[in-house]
């Protein structure tokens, strides 16, 4: 079944921009993905030419740079664009579109506050990177805080006795960081910048935070190994440790007066960003399922020709089309909006997360036994649609967060 755009107002810049990272992801990423799920050690996968070459080509053609304007080199694209680049990424490779998503958050943050050292020494950088060699990491999630960290607006979020392990104190012109951020830290393991939250004022709780950038080769900090786990292998996560890291006082962007507002708006785009992904990986699984659908014979004919699998099928289909219709719209308002309805981005991440993997439930189901095995990427795909509920918050706290917006 060919992909129907159901947008009709789509210009043919979109149209192309749409066939073209289908193509990278077809015929890059999946191969590549499927080859890096099959290593047994995750320190393999970051030294592993096929990792490398995937990210390289990603730079090349600029997805690292799609939330980045064109002022200062990025792709310059809208938020409907970028959704499409998002979702066409996630068809070819869940964890690793992640991977390129979260790579850009340095930048990403820095161009949004822009001073002349953050323009110099992380913004113009990363835009002009062609080779992966400026890899940026998201650095929130701690080994004793995971959703609570995501939860401005909430009563546990200004609680004094909760905060953050990793925290800043201003020295003159630096600020000296310490602490730990946990083995979930995607690109942690391979980033060579860290957009990292943090605790300034420990009274105040979460609340009282901020948010800077850390070079990863600077005296002080040190990478855990990769995480083995179960699923988006080919997405390298591990921990960072911080050991009296000195930064200038232009790297800390956002301290604890902006911070509630700022973690809402980082929360309101990643989780869209999720959502939009994680529609791609939902339609890849249908387009699989619905493709070995016609080739499977069983009671001598394809096991599409069967009642029930046409009606699985279809239910399929239809979750597919419902996650793309609230992703779309949500990543378009928040994108364009500030404040954003951060309640829609994380109705869009619980959702298409939970579609995702129903889709791919259900994929496994029509494959049968072979579905179990590593013979065909559906198996891979399930894996994949799991972990996705977990991460950049974990749906059920999610949920909560979101219902105080009401």
């Amino acid at each position: 079944m060919t992909y129907n755009e159901l947008n009709i107002d789509l210009t043919e810049e979109q149209i192309a921009l749409k066939r073209e990272t289908h193509k990278f992801a077809k015929e890059v990423m999946r191969p590549a993905s499927i080859e890096l799920d099959q290593l047994a050690d995750p320190e393999e996968v970051i030294k592993s030419p096929v990792y490398w070459n995937v990210m390289k080509k990603g730079y090349e053609l600029g997805y690292h740079s799609i939330f980045i304007p064109d002022t200062w080199g990025g792709m310059g694209l809208d938020p409907l664009d970028v959704h499409i680049v998002l979702e066409e990424l996630g068809w070819g490779a869940g964890g690793m579109a992640i991977g390129l998503c979260v790579g850009c958050f340095p930048a990403f943050f820095s161009s949004m506050v822009p001073t002349d050292k953050l323009i110099d020494d992380v913004i113009l950088p990363f835009c002009e990177c062609d080779d992966a060699s400026f890899i940026g990491c998201w650095g929130i999630t701690e080994p004793e805080h995971g959703t609570d960290t995501l939860s401005p607006g909430t009563e546990m979020f200004s609680n004094p006795d909760i905060s953050c392990d990793v925290k800043a104190r201003l020295d003159g012109d630096e600020w000296v960081i310490s602490g730990q951020k946990s083995a979930w830290v995607s690109n942690g393991t391979v980033a060579t910048h860290c957009l990292c939250f943090l605790t300034i004022e420990p009274s105040m709780g979460m609340a009282g935070g901020g948010i800077c950038v850390i070079p990863t080769d600077l005296p002080g900090v040190r990478k855990g190994k990769p995480l083995d786990k179960m699923g988006q292998r080919d997405l390298n996560q591990g921990e960072l440790y911080f050991d009296n890291v000195r930064i200038p006082r232009d790297y800390m962007m956002v301290d604890q007066e902006a911070y509630d507002g700022i973690l809402d708006l980082t929360l309101a785009t990643a989780n869209a960003s999720m959502g939009a992904i994680f529609t791609g990986v939902a339609r890849s699984a249908f387009d699989l399922a619905l493709d070995y659908s016609k080739k499977r014979v069983q009671g001598g004919k394809p096991i599409f020709q069967h009642q029930m699998i046409k009606h699985k099928l279809f239910s399929m289909f239809m979750k597919v089309e419902a996650a793309r219709a609230l992703s779309r719209a949500a990543f378009v308002y928040n994108l364009n909006n500030s404040p954003p309805l951060t309640e829609y981005s994380i109705a869009s991440k619980v959702f298409c997360t939970q579609t995702a993997l129903e889709v791919a439930n259900d994929a496994v189901q029509i494959f049968g036994g072979v579905g179990l095995s590593k013979e065909y990427p559906i198996e891979k795909i399930f894996r994949d649609a799991r972990a996705s509920l977990i991460e950049d918050g974990a749906n059920d706290t999610l949920m909560i967060t979101a219902a105080h917006h009401f």
